[in-house]
């Protein structure tokens, strides 16, 4: 299992590099967007290249009609198929022959209008080839016939291209050419072109071609718009099946393993083909793990503290019972003097107990709900040391403050920093001779890029023995010098100062000050923090 330390290192190591490549912080969310971008792309790119393709077939188709009638307009108009004096008109059937010696292509129709826009001659009547459908088979002798009368749909639908046929005619016989796409009488898309026969200047009829093969343009279109729906379809498959493995799938597994932790089946999240990938999963399984990690370290911290909590507070029980139970046996006001004196230094030890127990179990909650700030430190411990200069009494140490860093900022909270502080130096007086001194050195070294604040607090005592230099920051630890009243102390208060510090990013230890013939002349406390901005 991994530990906090070792997932917050990685985080750091691999975090900025991998982070660098990804849209929006997200390396898996750039992959499935880049995926959904590619598919649209893939549709709209090939509709809008359908889409001008059909454009340009319809313009092309519409040109093509445009020289052709063009050409035919021109013949009808110079080679004299005309009848009447002085006034020109056109010869119905004359016009009709010529048309069909010298036209129709297959798939178009011409229709050829006089100058009052009555129709002279259709191609679909002169020419050979019959249009339409062929016959569905006979039926069974004495089956009855089926209505032949063409229904209500049918003839709006006749009436209705009639009724634009005559609009684009008259049109045209204003003497300008006219194109556009229609609807024949058999509900046929048509591309026409109507243009003005004339004969020098005088517009003798209108020429309209045809071309009824637009639907199946369309149905070609539709047909090759249909392989790029098909790769985009399969790209968002393809999308939605990555989401699913290596999306939806990890987050059901982490919210089963959650469910374990919470049902405590296991004491933490290890999951370790997630926290090997280097994308949000990961992430989110290496904050599981580290979590988890860190409560269940949490848990054992507070067994352990409520079993210490007991011991402690049974032995001034027990010392309290005794001196009860021994108190009805006492001859002398001496004896009974002596027990109530014992008795009343037991239970200031208690109160002393229950009240730092009571500040240590809920400097958790404390550090959690206050917000961390800046925190100027030389501002921080000026203020606390001349709380101890103003309340200076006579024998007590005295306390300094001295400081070379001009710009000492941290972020923190000021209220468990400034415990922080009071606790050394509480410590430091209690260790100190009468009259003596304790010394509050705030100091800046650059050289250490994680922790440069350095807060050391001195004092003139004992000093500390070696083996002890560490146990003293554990709970209820204290060995105080002779003289100091019973029960004044809980040896929870540099416990304390290392919850905070580890809290804040830095680090508290402990030394012994050695003068040049190598004697212990004092303890020191060196406290190390992290500028604002370069917390660790």
């Amino acid at each position: 299992m991994a530990s906090v330390t070792a997932t917050a290192k990685a985080e750091i190591e691999d975090g900025p590099t991998r982070r660098r490549f990804r849209f929006g912080g997200s390396r898996l969310g750039g992959f499935i967007l880049a995926l959904n971008l590619l598919s649209l792309l893939i549709l709209f790119g090939g509709a809008l290249a359908l889409n001008e393709w059909q454009r340009g077939l319809i313009e092309a188709r519409q040109e093509s009609l445009s020289v052709q009638a063009k050409l035919l307009a021109n013949v009808l108009g110079e080679l004299g198929i005309t009848q009447g004096e002085p006034y020109p008109m056109l010869d119905p059937g004359a016009a009709g022959l010529w048309l069909r010696d010298n036209f129709i292509p297959e798939g178009q129709r011409a229709r050829l209008y006089d100058q009052d826009g009555l129709l002279v001659s259709d191609s679909f009547a002169v020419t050979d080839a019959i249009p339409g459908q062929a016959l569905p088979p006979a039926n069974p002798a004495g089956t009855a016939l089926a209505p032949t009368d063409p229904s209500p749909r049918e003839t709006s639908r006749v009436k209705r291209a009639n009724a634009e046929l005559s609009a684009e005619v008259d049109r045209a016989l204003q003497g300008e050419p006219q194109a556009d796409i229609r609807r024949n009488e058999n509900g046929d898309r048509v591309v026409s072109v109507s243009l003005p026969v004339r004969h020098v200047q005088q517009v003798l009829g209108v020429l309209t071609l045809e071309a009824g093969d637009v639907d199946e343009t369309l149905a070609a279109q539709r047909r090759a718009l249909t392989p790029f729906a098909l790769v985009a379809l399969a790209v968002n498959l393809l999308s939605a099946l990555v989401l699913h493995l290596f999306v939806a799938r990890p987050v059901m597994r982490l919210s089963a393993a959650a469910d374990q932790v919470r049902l405590q089946r296991a004491r933490a999240i290890s999951l370790p083909d997630l926290e090997d990938r280097k994308d949000e999963i990961g992430d989110l399984a290496r904050a599981l793990e580290s979590m988890t990690d860190t409560l269940s370290t949490r848990m054992d911290a507070i067994e352990r503290f409520a079993a210490d909590v007991s011991h402690e507070i049974k032995n001034p029980l027990t010392s309290i019972r005794s001196a009860l139970e021994t108190l009805p046996l006492v001859k002398t006001d001496e004896q009974r003097a002596r027990l109530t004196n014992l008795l009343q230094q037991d239970v200031r030890r208690l109160d002393r107990l229950i009240t730092d127990i009571s500040n240590a179990s809920r400097l958790d909650a404390e550090l959690s709900r206050d917000r961390p700030r800046l925190i100027d430190l030389n501002e921080l411990l000026g203020d606390i040391v001349a709380v101890y200069e103003g309340g200076q009494k006579p024998g007590e140490a005295v306390v300094r403050f001295a400081s070379t860093a001009e710009s000492a900022r941290v972020l923190g909270r000021d209220i468990p920093l400034g415990q922080v502080f009071r606790n050394l130096i509480d410590n430091a007086r209690s260790f100190s001779p009468a009259d003596g001194e304790v010394r509050v050195r705030l100091e800046r070294d650059d050289s250490r890029a994680d922790l440069p604040l350095r807060i050391r607090v001195e004092d003139d005592g004992p000093g500390i023995p070696a083996e002890n230099l560490e146990t003293v920051f554990e709970r209820f630890y204290t060995s105080r010098p002779k003289g100091t009243a019973f029960g004044a102390n809980s040896g929870l208060g540099l416990s304390i100062v290392r919850q905070i510090i580890d809290a804040h990013g830095g680090r508290v230890h402990a030394e012994n000050r050695i003068d040049e013939h190598g004697n212990v002349v004092g303890a020191r406390f060196e406290v190390l923090l992290p500028l604002a901005g370069r917390r660790p």
